[in-house]
């Protein structure tokens, strides 16, 4: 009896050891399934954040931000041309003796004495309606450099949407075409074991084959356009080409109602025609930088120094003093050179002015196409919508007419190709009403 008590005591320990080893096991188990789980995939890139991404690198947007560095720097010096400028001059004159008189006589009578120390310190400057008008037209030309800016960044932003609702459309392409192979191989599938069984005969089976490679075909090409568009979005971002981008599916449903917030209204906020309008301001200041070289032009300085023969100190106390002199042109005759400037800068100006109106035609023309694209792509989108639920239903009824012996299975087979068409057509549609939204927004100066 003792020893049957101690033997159970023993085995209940040993029960109990085993429990608790089991439960470190476990612990450690899941201790390792925690630390082994995967982390969370990154969230997909939105367009925005491509968009972004896409404006830091190099493109047609960091040309025109030079451009426009480059008008500030011009209009910048313009408005300094008209400030006094401050200089500092030291002049050294040797004059030889006059011949035949005596030693401190200078030969030349322009000049003051036989040695000659200039030094003047002082401001300079020149006024004239020609520099004025030099201003205006530097700073249309900024103005015209800004907006040229807010194109190309534009311009880019276009690209990018579209390359990247063009990703998202190979990708969604490439989905609705692996759906259709994978509802074909299931018809061919069930076509073969009801050949196996005698229920059909051969050639139906080859349609099934047939109706299957159509749809592999459609994969194979669905996977190359999605590989192309992904390393083209690539590019743009300047991401790895090896990798594809990792962005958010093509929105599949539309709200047409937007189209209402967009009016012609916005068309006058487009940078194209603020463009032309600065463009035009430019060429109209032309005129008067032309105009102005007929016109007095003064120029003026001051200065404090010495104009000595000696550099001793009183020689220097003697001829130190103030300067100041004025000078007036009066342009009289230039064989027409100014005249013809100014006719030159006149045809500038007329041509500036009928390119800003081509631009204002054009950009309301633009707006109302975009307009009408984009409503033809709402109503594209329902009617896909709709076709696609009659091919799947049309599918569901010709594969049913077939098994009951009712219908060929070319009926079948055409089913199951239009409904794949129709995925097709849906995904189109909806990405062609991003796209006719995104240009509306942009002709509508949003």
């Amino acid at each position: 009896m003792f020893r049957l008590g101690t033997s159970g005591h023993d085995d209940a320990a040993k029960m109990r050891n085993g429990l608790a080893l089991a439960a470190m096991v476990m612990a450690a188990l899941a201790t390792t399934v925690v630390a082994q789980e995967p982390p969370p995939a990154p969230a997909p890139l939105s367009l925005a954040a491509a968009q972004s991404a896409a404006l830091q690198q190099v493109s047609a947007l960091r040309q025109a931000e030079l451009d426009e560095a480059t008008a500030a720097e011009e209009l910048r010096q313009a408005r300094a041309a008209l400030l006094p400028r401050i200089r500092d001059e030291f002049t050294i004159t040797y004059n030889s003796h006059e011949r035949g008189g005596p030693p401190d006589v200078p030969s030349f009578i322009a000049a003051n004495a036989v040695h000659e120390y200039q030094n003047l310190t002082g401001v300079a400057g020149e006024f004239g309606i020609a520099t004025l008008a030099t201003m205006r037209r530097a700073r249309a030309l900024l103005d015209a450099a800004r907006a040229g800016t807010t194109i190309a960044r534009l311009a880019l932003a276009r690209g990018v949407t579209e390359g990247y609702y063009g990703a998202a459309l190979a990708h969604a392409k490439r989905a609705a075409a692996e759906q259709s192979l994978a509802a074909a191989e299931e018809f061919e599938r069930v076509t073969r074991l009801n050949f196996d069984a005698g229920e059909v005969p051969e050639v139906d089976w080859i349609r099934a084959r047939l109706q299957t490679a159509a749809r592999r075909d459609d994969v194979l090409q669905a996977r190359e356009a999605e590989a192309v568009a992904n390393v083209g979005l690539a590019t743009l971002l300047g991401a790895d080409v090896s990798t594809a981008p990792s962005i958010e599916p093509l929105p599949q449903t539309i709200d047409a109602s937007v189209l209402e917030t967009f009016t012609p209204a916005g068309v006058a906020r487009r940078p194209e025609l603020v463009q032309a309008n600065a463009q035009l301001q430019a060429a109209r200041a032309g005129v008067g930088v032309a105009r102005g070289e007929l016109l007095p032009r003064i120029t003026y300085s001051l200065d404090r120094g010495f104009d000595s023969d000696s550099l001793l100190a009183d020689a220097l106390k003697q001829h130190r003093g103030t300067l100041a002199t004025a000078l007036v042109d009066v342009p009289l005759f230039d064989w027409g050179i100014t005249a013809s400037k100014i006719r030159e800068a006149q045809l500038a100006r007329r041509a500036a002015e009928a390119q800003r109106e081509l631009t204002s035609r054009g950009l309301y023309v633009e707006y109302a196409t975009a307009r009408e694209e984009a409503v033809t792509a709402a109503a594209r989108v329902d009617n896909a919508r709709q076709a696609l639920a009659d091919a799947e239903r049309n599918v569901t009824i010709s594969v049913a007419r077939y098994r009951a012996g009712e219908a060929p299975i070319s009926e079948a087979t055409d089913a199951q190709t239009t409904r794949a068409q129709q995925r097709l057509t849906l995904q189109q549609a909806l990405f062609d009403w991003q796209l006719a939204l995104a240009h509306l927004r942009e002709a509508a100066g949003e």
